[in-house]
């Protein structure tokens, strides 16, 4: 695989500070059930990368001095690693707002017949890849049969009282777009998300998140071997807003690894660029003082344009 961190090093990308840390987003390991061409992850079946238990174990326990709001677990598939629902149970036990960033195919691996209940149960955001309503598109970008899996996963889900209105259960999509281009509109796309969805298979969402395509990993890898890389770029350092900088996630959140090590953000640690404070270089959750990350500088490279063009783009979805 193509490596892009050369290419993005060297950067006029404006510096900017974080702000109160209110979410942990954790990776919890690289396992996935999927191998998907846009993943800035590269996760996929083979491979071994697992958080252990005593690191589960540290993030509770700075999740309780530090007050996070919000638990983000995130993978490879974080369901598949023994240390999730670990991680769910124990969040939920001191109100802890989790996520759980959910490829729907998971529910139907084997050992996981209850995950949709445990889930529900434990009230747990699912934030659920589906890149298209259109299964050529899906399993094109996916693998074969992943979108019929995908909608038996959204009704699944349906059924328990995800997305119903009176249950707190919270289910959102996500939209990445499968080439080189910017995503359309969020609000547009999410009408048509649920018009297609609901006239289609009965399936009912909260909200689509809209998401940019980064240039890292195998998504950056494809644009070096197609040659289009420095286009990429161009287009989006071309539609990048400052506006946008206000909302960036990494100023309240920091990305944990499955090691323990800490990054500005989840792409940030895809790059293996650590986070840095006027003390030390590089942090592990292990022994990260309260108050050590305030008001400190966010690493920032050239992909940092991919959360900041057009319209913006978070975990959360765009951003103006």
């Amino acid at each position: 695989m193509l490596d892009t961190l050369p290419y993005l090093l060297k950067s006029g990308f404006p510096q900017i500070k974080r702000n109160k840390l209110t979410t942990l987003q954790v990776n919890v390991g690289y396992l996935c059930n999927q191998q998907c061409l846009h993943c800035h992850v590269n996760a996929g079946p083979n491979r071994k990368e697992a958080m252990t238990m005593a690191t589960a174990e540290s993030i509770i326990n700075f999740i309780d001095g530090a007050k996070i709001e919000t638990l983000d677990l995130t993978g490879g598939a974080p369901e598949l690693h023994e240390v999730f629902r670990y991680l769910v149970i124990e969040g939920a036990k001191r109100n802890v707002h989790i996520i759980d960033r959910c490829n729907l195919t998971v529910l139907f691996e084997e050992g996981q017949s209850d995950l949709a209940e445990f889930l529900a149960e434990h009230k747990v955001e699912v934030v659920a890849s589906l890149p298209c309503y259109f299964q050529e598109n899906v399993d094109q970008q996916r693998g074969k049969g992943v979108f019929d899996l995908s909608i038996a996963g959204l009704q699944k889900l349906n059924e328990l009282g995800y997305a119903k209105e009176g249950t707190g259960l919270e289910l959102n999509l996500v939209y990445n777009p499968q080439g080189a281009q910017l995503p359309p509109g969020q609000e547009a796309l999410e009408l048509d998300y649920k018009k297609k969805l609901k006239e289609d298979f009965k399936i009912e969402f909260n909200q689509l998140f809209v998401i940019t395509n980064l240039p890292i990993q195998r998504f950056g890898s494809m644009l070096l071997s197609k040659g289009i890389f420095d286009d990429y770029m161009s287009l989006l350092k071309g539609s990048f807003s400052a506006e946008n900088l206000k909302g960036v996630m990494c100023k309240s959140l920091i990305s944990v690894g499955y090691d323990g090590q800490i990054f500005d953000c989840d792409f940030n640690q895809m790059l293996d660029m650590k986070t840095k404070t006027a003390k030390r270089d590089g942090l592990n959750i292990n022994d990260l003082e309260l108050n050590e990350l305030d008001s400190n500088p966010i690493i920032v490279a050239e992909h940092c344009y991919g959360c900041t063009s057009g319209q913006g783009s978070s975990c959360g979805g765009a951003l103006s």
